[in-house]
């Protein structure tokens, strides 16, 4: 059991600090989703936003860097033991949705923190109970299994498809393009 909340790792038997604030968390994977970089910017992003003293990493470190990012990303679980779970939610595009229960869960606002570990944050939004988020989860659950929606839950979907309905990102070409068309 660890009761520490991890400010660094080891990678192949080197120390390394890392930022542990959730919006470090988020913005790697908003970078991870970002379909203007390809998987080896991706991983240099996420290299560079994670660990402080990426610069003077050496190379031969990159890939174990990567899983230990990984692992304090699953809250201390590696990739292996990780659950592969179909897509129920977007941190980009749920955060709104997201944000209050949380705050409710720790009893103050976190966008006005100026830190907040990510494993505090990940604990928050596990026990986020019955709200606005949790009803979005549900119908894009049912939906993804093929089940039919009850009277009000297909009511709330009709009301507010652009919260359930994931929103697609585009590349600047594909963006191009599609202008080109309008």
């Amino acid at each position: 059991m660890t009761y520490e909340l991890p400010t660094s790792v080891t990678v192949n038997g080197r120390g390394y600090a890392i930022r542990s604030d959730y919006r470090v968390v988020l913005d790697i994977i908003s970078a991870l989703s970002d379909p203007e970089l390809d998987s080896e910017n991706k991983a240099l992003e996420t290299l560079e936003c994670f660990y402080p003293d990426f610069p003077d990493m050496p190379v031969e470190d990159y890939s174990e860097a990567l899983k230990q990012c990984t692992s304090f990303i699953n809250g201390g679980e590696s990739e292996e033991n990780a659950k592969r779970q179909p897509k129920l939610m977007d941190w980009q595009q749920d955060f709104p949705l997201i944000v209050a229960p949380v705050n409710r869960i720790l009893g103050k606002e976190i966008r006005a923190l100026e830190y907040l570990h990510w494993y505090t944050f990940l604990a928050a939004y596990q026990e986020i109970g019955d709200c606005t988020f949790a009803q979005v989860v549900g119908i894009r659950r049912k939906k993804l299994k093929g089940k039919k929606l009850d009277d009000s839950e297909r009511e709330f979907y009709k009301q507010n498809r652009k919260l359930v309905d994931f929103k697609r990102s585009y590349t600047a070409a594909e963006n191009e393009t599609v202008g080109k068309w309008v």
